[in-house]
């Protein structure tokens, strides 16, 4: 089982005591939120810590289903450049969020969902000319992100040759059962546990989500990907880890 953690759930602003402080508490996988404050990063200095990585592209100020046309394509950019750091890094994994309606978006819903199909062409191309698998992972219940239905999401998917990063917290959020998530096109996974209405991002076993079920029915699956903590603080963080190889 392939447990890591994301760099957002390290209570650091410096990357480097996060890189640390993950490969002190013996994990061997990080996830690092490609924005401020880990934006400026030193390639050697990363390479030199004992860690697989994965990357989460940038989430602030992006929109790749916006119908502005700049802002689309600097949010694709933005992917690229994530997209680039993977590939310096030996990181196999990018993660994509696929953004949302604007402030007057809501009448205009076909175009906005046919505006980030097309951003996520784009970007899945570009990850797969550059040895990187780009993953578009699935939104919490909002009234404004696109694509929190996986069935529907893993549908889009399917049809252009991308795959998925399961958010188990995002999906308890819509309703999902734990026994209804599972999809061949999942290749990552994070984990954080909540009571099923809101987006939590809780220690593991602090909500209701059943992660032993999640776990088994991945592994019945064949499931080779890793599990990310996406905890909102670093002490839950390591009951999570604990909790995670108890299971």
């Amino acid at each position: 089982m392939k447990i890591g953690v994301s760099s957002s759930s390290i209570n650091d602003k410096n990357l480097y005591k996060s890189l640390e402080f993950a490969e002190n508490l013996g994990i061997k996988h990080l996830e690092i939120m490609n924005e401020y404050p880990n934006d400026s990063i030193n390639i050697e200095a990363m390479n030199s810590y004992n860690l697989r990585y994965t990357i989460h592209c940038p989430i602030t100020d992006m929109n790749i289903a916006s119908l502005n046309s700049s802002i689309q394509k600097a949010s694709i950019n933005e992917i690229k450049n994530s997209i680039d750091l993977a590939n310096n890094i030996d990181s196999n994994i990018v993660v994509i969020h696929p953004s949302g309606m604007n402030i007057l978006g809501h009448k205009y819903n076909d175009k906005i969902l046919s505006t980030c199909k097309e951003s996520l062409e784009i970007c899945g191309r570009y990850g797969e000319d550059n040895g990187v698998m780009a993953t578009v992972e699935n939104m919490p219940n909002s009234n404004w992100l696109i694509h929190q239905d996986i069935f529907e999401l893993n549908k889009l998917l399917l049809e252009i040759n991308m795959f998925m990063t399961l958010d188990v917290g995002h999906a308890s959020t819509m309703g999902y059962k734990e026994e209804d998530i599972y999809f061949d096109s999942v290749k990552h996974i994070h984990l954080s546990d909540n009571f099923l209405e809101k987006d939590l991002h809780l220690g593991l076993g602090n909500g209701k989500i059943n992660f032993d079920k999640i776990i088994k029915l991945y592994k019945k699956n064949n499931y080779k990907g890793k599990y990310i903590l996406e905890i909102n603080d670093e002490s839950p963080l390591i009951d999570s880890i604990n909790y995670l190889k108890s299971l």
